[in-house]
């Protein structure tokens, strides 16, 4: 009999429990969460304004390149378009003998420079000589010199032994400058291992070669960078 009882009570109880579930009302839809204003949304590809997506790409590759670009050998002053070439005004600062201490008189020049560029020069020559380094043979040479004639240079001689065995000599300078014109000058026409040479450099010494616009005090640039001297400079050897 109690075990009767107690299976209807327990079909009574899990009819009720049926009966509730059916009956109870649906749960309230949970409220969407708060997105402050200022956060971006998040955009599918295919959802987004294809201009905008053009423009984003081309923004990022031209961020790349920027970032790839190495530094130029000349640097990186202003800007040269807007100082006219025959209103670029040219100087070389210097000497320091030491290099951290020209590279720093650099950076305070910097600022000011349409193009700059630090270079080491040989000091104690004697003077200077242009040469084609040597060759394969004497015939090698003897050719070369039939070229440099061709061309109109007539200052020349063969070196006969030693290191520089087979080397044509093209002359012999007192000053840089002219050497330098002149290893230019049959680079031009051709001799393109032509080189001017030191004869009897002892050390280096590091200048600072600027070109400016027509406002540039060389005399306040000097003082800033602390050089020494300033000394005007063709401002072709900078191009």
């Amino acid at each position: 009999m109690h075990l009767r009882a107690l299976i209807v009570l327990l079909l009574a109880m899990n009819l009720g429990v049926a009966l509730w579930w059916a009956l109870k009302p649906a749960p309230a839809a949970a409220p969407p969460l708060g997105i402050p204003a200022d956060v971006p949304h998040l955009v599918l590809v295919s959802e987004a304004d294809r201009e905008l997506l053009q423009a984003a790409a081309l923004n990022a590759t031209n961020a790349a390149s920027a970032a790839a670009r190495p530094d130029a050998a000349v640097a990186e002053g202003g800007d040269e378009a807007l100082v006219a070439p025959e209103d670029l005004r040219c100087f070389s600062f210097g000497p320091w003998e030491d290099a951290g201490a020209a590279a720093q008189a650099r950076t305070r020049l910097q600022p000011q420079a349409v193009r700059i560029r630090l270079r080491e020069a040989v000091t104690g020559a004697t003077g200077w000589q242009v040469l084609l380094p040597p060759l394969e043979d004497r015939a090698a040479a003897e050719a070369a010199v039939e070229r440099l004639v061709a061309a109109g240079f007539n200052d020349h001689f063969i070196l006969g032994q030693g290191e520089q065995a087979n080397a044509v000599a093209l002359g012999r300078f007192s000053a840089e400058a002219t050497a330098r014109r002149h290893e230019a000058a049959l680079r031009e026409a051709g001799f393109d291992t032509a080189v001017a040479e030191p004869l009897g450099a002892t050390g280096t010494e590091s200048w600072i070669d600027l070109a400016a616009g027509p406002d540039l005090d060389p005399g306040q640039a000097r003082e800033a960078a602390g050089a020494a001297r300033a000394e005007p400079l063709d401002c072709a050897q900078l191009q």
